[in-house]
């Protein structure tokens, strides 16, 4: 863990799923592995992740700017500038971006370890089986059936994988 004051600028790792961004900020090695940080840009209308559901970590969303959709269990919330998602493990969620302008939140994953599935998929993007093998070795259910109702119902695009 590093004890030294540290600074994080803009830009730095990153990559773009077609629709969720991700920008690695801090890492877990940084903080004792209690916790880690993604910036997720999210473009508008874009649904940011099939439904899932995280069986070793919690998510905390926090919106910078945009209209944030998030779908937590049964319950639909949408959250705007200034709002935390609180999206706990054992639960099934997905969120997206509710607005005709881009949104972007910090992820604060908790404990740290999930920001590397996000670098695992990035290395395997498109090959759909590996990402399912990903998905395993996280402990993340994923499903993928749920992607066409939910643009649907919510008049979102996904890319295709």
């Amino acid at each position: 863990m590093n004890n030294k004051p540290t600074i994080i600028t803009p830009g730095g790792e990153s990559f773009d799923f077609g629709g969720l961004g991700v920008n690695w900020k801090i890492d877990g090695p940084a903080t004792g592995s209690r916790f880690s940080v993604i910036h997720h840009p999210i473009a508008p209308h874009a649904l940011a992740a099939p439904l899932h559901f995280h069986r070793n970590e919690d998510e905390y969303s926090y919106v910078i700017k945009g209209k944030l959709g998030a779908l937590l269990g049964d319950e639909v919330v949408t959250a705007e500038p200034g709002t935390w998602v609180f999206k706990p493990r054992s639960q099934w969620h997905t969120f997206w971006n509710t607005g005709d302008t881009p949104c972007e939140i910090i992820e604060v994953i908790s404990p740290a370890g999930f920001e590397n599935y996000f670098r695992e998929v990035a290395a395997v993007w498109g090959d759909l089986k590996r990402f399912e093998e990903i998905n395993k070795k996280y402990a993340l259910d994923m499903d993928f059936d749920s992607v066409p109702g939910l643009c649907e119902r919510f008049g979102l695009t996904f890319p295709e994988l």
